[in-house]
């Protein structure tokens, strides 16, 4: 007889590969958390040094570049910033959030301001490939939905989803930083339709 495999809360996946997040786990790593929240864990390589991609996401007016539904950024001072963003159905949200941890060249972290719209916070960080191919980015982000599972799936069908944005916002991080623009699918200056 095949004996039980015993699950523990403290293996070594990454905690954005659990189906039930631990808020515990995601707490000891420096983000906060709270029960009914989402994580959402991504990474891809870029093959540009750690410090010039740093410095680029440094600068949050430079976000909305590649982050889609980013309406805009404005930075209070150098740890405070009001993120305005778009949300399913033309409506769009607003927060502030201040950095938690800059480790230059190497970590960013955030948290929104008590009272935000959407609670979330997260951490961006850039880490020496291992074959000395670039750097690798890994974003975390946990966050509250609004209206729970039911805004969630609303979000999700309207593409404004947060998994399915960070895939495609690192995805535009990477092409921005390698080839020096967000490749599109639609012409530069498209005729208007008769």
């Amino acid at each position: 007889m095949a004996e039980k495999i015993s699950h523990t809360q403290y293996d070594d996946a990454p905690l954005s590969t659990a189906h039930n997040l631990d808020t515990t786990g995601v707490n000891e790593e420096g983000l906060e958390a709270h029960p009914g929240d989402h994580l959402i864990g991504r990474t891809v390589t870029i093959n540009r040094p750690r410090q010039e991609l740093y410095e680029f996401w440094r600068d949050l007016r430079n976000l909305p570049l590649f982050m889609q539904n980013i309406r805009r950024i404005t930075v209070s001072d150098g740890n405070r910033s009001h993120w305005v963003v778009e949300a399913p159905g033309d409506a769009q949200v607003e927060w502030d959030s201040i950095l938690t941890q800059d480790e230059p060249g190497s970590l960013l972290a955030w948290e929104s301001v008590e009272g935000a719209s959407i609670r979330n916070s997260g951490r961006i960080e850039f880490r020496d490939s291992t074959n000395g191919r670039g750097t690798i980015v890994t974003a975390t982000i946990v966050y509250d939905p609004p209206a729970g599972n039911l805004g969630r799936m609303v979000a999700k069908l309207f593409e404004k989803e947060p998994h399915i944005q960070a895939r495609r916002d690192l995805r535009r991080f990477k092409q921005l930083m390698e080839a020096g623009e967000v490749a599109t699918s639609s012409p530069p200056n498209p005729l208007p339709k008769a």
